[in-house]
């Protein structure tokens, strides 16, 4: 058989596959596969395209979410003001209030321009304890020449700056009292012993804890004088300057406040840091219960 031969079919005609001249075309092949008229990069164009455009709307909706949350945030802040107000004048007015001090009657436990916290609530728990430093209204007991008098506002805004300083401790209110329970309803307190001590149901009380330096029992004598129901007998710590029951017993309650004139406790100094701390009852006036048991 000739070379022609083996080129024919069966029938002797040549092969088309075998008559077609040039290289044949591979399919499916990764390098040369192509969509008919998709023009070459446009796959690339499109998906650019496409993520741009999430881009954008990413960046439109973050900010359209931000502007909202300012406008909600400053459509929000008048109700958080005022419910910050309601909380400050509820906690004010029944559980805890600051206060300034004015005068140098306390010496040297509380300084002039000190700041101290008062639980108003404690009294409605417990009863009152010697020793204890309480502030106090005096209006129809007390007539003392060193209450800080406040002047009177030249204008609303001054008045309205006034108020809100005595609210938060920082200015004086020229009402309040403050000094420490040496005698309670029913006590019979007396000044002085042979050691010039002042004296509670006959017992001597050891105040050097808390006098001013150098400062006497009483630089006046009083008693003996019984506490009446209801009532308590207050002094200050520095005693030579201090216009307290002592020097208040030709007024209503023979110089003792009643019971319910006191707004409260003052138990901490907020300031200044360096003076602050805990006002605790002495050691001392708590062993008095003890010695009368």
């Amino acid at each position: 058989m000739n070379k022609d031969d083996e080129d024919l079919g069966s029938d002797g005609v040549q092969d088309e596959d075998s008559a077609r001249s040039g290289p044949k075309e591979q399919h499916g092949s990764a390098t040369g596969s192509r969509e008919h008229g998709v023009p070459p990069g446009a796959s690339g164009v499109s998906e650019a395209g496409d993520q741009g455009s999430e881009e954008k709307a990413a960046t439109k909706m973050s900010k359209s979410q931000s502007s909202e949350k300012k406008g909600s945030f400053w459509k929000e802040l008048p109700i958080l003001i005022v419910i910050a107000l309601v909380l400050a004048f509820v906690i004010r007015t029944w559980l805890v209030q600051a206060f300034y001090i004015p005068s140098t009657s306390m010496e040297n436990t509380l300084l002039v321009g000190d700041r101290v916290l008062v639980n108003k609530v404690v009294y409605q728990i417990r009863d009152i304890e010697r020793g204890e430093v309480v502030v106090f209204n005096g209006d129809g007991s007390w007539d003392d020449p060193n209450t800080v008098s406040v002047p009177e506002p030249t204008n609303p805004v001054s008045g309205a700056f006034t108020w809100l300083q005595q609210q938060l401790g920082a200015a004086p209110t020229g009402k309040e009292y403050i000094k420490r329970v040496i005698g309670l309803p029913g006590d019979t307190v007396e000044c002085c012993d042979e050691q010039n001590r002042v004296m509670v149901n006959g017992i001597p009380l050891e105040e050097d804890d808390y006098l001013y330096p150098g400062s006497v029992a009483s630089h006046t004598e009083f008693g003996p004088i019984e506490v009446p129901e209801g009532h308590l007998w207050l002094m200050g710590d520095h005693r030579a300057i201090s216009s307290d029951s002592r020097l208040n017993q030709n007024n209503p309650g023979g110089g003792a406040v009643p019971i319910d004139h006191v707004v409260g406790r003052a138990f901490v100094i907020i300031w200044p840091f360096g003076q602050a701390g805990f006002l605790s009852a002495p050691e001392s006036l708590k062993e008095l219960d003890t010695a009368e048991g």
